[in-house]
């Protein structure tokens, strides 16, 4: 007996890229003190406020089976913030409820690739793109984003490896590399969608978290809402990781279908789970800066701490949870650094080739615990990071 073929290929056949990750785990589980700056998970847990209304809701009895769709209260909200935030008219009928964005990712690509089909993503990338392209049946075709560029994505060079593909997935602000995708970006991802006819996947899960710029959604863009899914997620945006709601919007006739999908598949969101994302959303802008609030103090002190060392180069971090620092003048690629630094200061950091191999020679950090001991972490990242630089040759600069 054999497991078919896309399920022991998901991963391309290589590592998933959580290696340095996983072992951090076995050496908390034997007991080691380990600073974790690995996941985007918050350090903050959910608000009290929104487990009292998922707890009222389940006392109530909303614990049974919920409407496949969404409720109908969830949808109407969900609608109504993108259409606040976006412009673009949005009904209940652009949306489907997903069991978090990681859902809503493997749901929009079915939505729009056949078996053999190429679907485009950009690399860096969140570690689980590319298997949820091969998991609907689909070629994942990466297009690189260049540190030189800042990691923001060239249209020309989507352009050029649109030639047979299905759809492009994009993410702003980025993970992993904290990056925002300016106008100038966007418009031209854009015009490479209608020029190729190509359907637009939008991961906008962090759109909360923009330090520096504006988010825009593609989907507002002219000739983009037909051809544009977007991903969305309670999980950053209001700490609610663990409950697993997320959403879809896009046509309603994509939406109809994508129902159908669902209806075969995870069958839904649990009800109590959902009425409290509602109430969440309906606490509007004040609690989403509440939790994106420490990301905040985190970037404006990593800031300070990079400016006073001259080893590691930081990516301009404009948004997200996360800090790409480029390490290659310690002579080592990520994974080597990140598995040294793991060893000798019990820090762990994810490498940059987690994320794909335009990250080759970074580490992404996530700020993701207390002020004090993330600067103490960073300046210690820092400092061995001077030490392995300083025991090489001289390197000439990059320019």
């Amino acid at each position: 007996m054999e497991l078919s073929h896309r399920i022991t290929h998901l991963t391309g056949g290589g590592s998933d890229g959580w290696d340095v990750f996983y072992r951090a785990r076995r050496m908390i589980a034997a007991g080691e003190c380990v600073t974790e700056l690995t996941i985007g998970e918050h350090d903050i847990r959910t608000h009290p406020a929104i487990l009292d209304a998922m707890h009222a809701a389940a006392k109530a009895g909303h614990t049974g089976y919920a409407m496949v769709p969404g409720s109908d209260s969830l949808r109407d909200a969900v609608a109504a913030r993108v259409q606040a935030r976006t412009g673009v008219p949005t009904t209940r009928d652009n949306v489907l409820v997903t069991p978090g964005g990681q859902a809503a990712l493997f749901a929009a690509h079915h939505a729009v690739c056949d078996e053999g089909d190429t679907a485009l993503y950009i690399d860096p990338y969140y570690a689980t793109y590319p298997g949820t392209i091969r998991g609907v049946g689909a070629l994942p075709r990466p297009v690189m984003a260049r540190p030189e560029n800042a990691f923001q994505p060239d249209p020309a060079e989507i352009d050029a490896a649109a030639e047979g593909a299905t759809s492009l997935l994009i993410n702003s602000p980025n993970n992993p590399t904290g990056v925002v995708y300016s106008r100038r970006t966007i418009d031209g991802i854009a015009q490479v969608c209608r020029d190729r006819d190509l359907w637009l996947i939008s991961d906008e899960v962090y759109d909360t978290q923009v330090w520096e710029g504006e988010h825009i959604s593609p989907r507002a863009l002219p000739g983009m809402t037909a051809r544009t899914l977007v991903v969305g997620s309670m999980s950053k945006s209001h700490a609610m990781t663990g409950s697993r709601c997320g959403w879809i919007v896009g046509p309603d006739e994509a939406i109809a279908h994508l129902i159908t999908l669902a209806t075969h598949t995870t069958y839904g969101v649990p009800g109590y789970i959902q009425d409290a994302a509602v109430f969440a959303l309906e606490q509007g802008a004040p609690l989403e800066e509440e939790v994106a609030a420490p990301f905040r103090r985190r970037r404006a002190l990593a800031r300070e701490i990079l400016a006073a060392q001259n080893t590691v180069v930081p990516v301009p971090s404009q948004g997200a949870m996360y800090l790409m620092l480029d390490i290659r003048e310690t002579g080592l690629d990520g994974e080597g650094f990140a598995n040294a630094l793991l060893d000798a200061h019990r820090i762990a950091v994810m490498p940059g080739e987690s994320f794909g191999a335009a990250a080759a020679g970074h580490v992404r950090v996530a700020m993701t615990i207390d002020d004090d001991a993330f600067g103490r972490a960073l300046r210690t990242l820092c400092d061995f990071a001077a030490g392995l630089a300083g025991s090489r040759p001289p390197t000439k600069l990059r320019t």
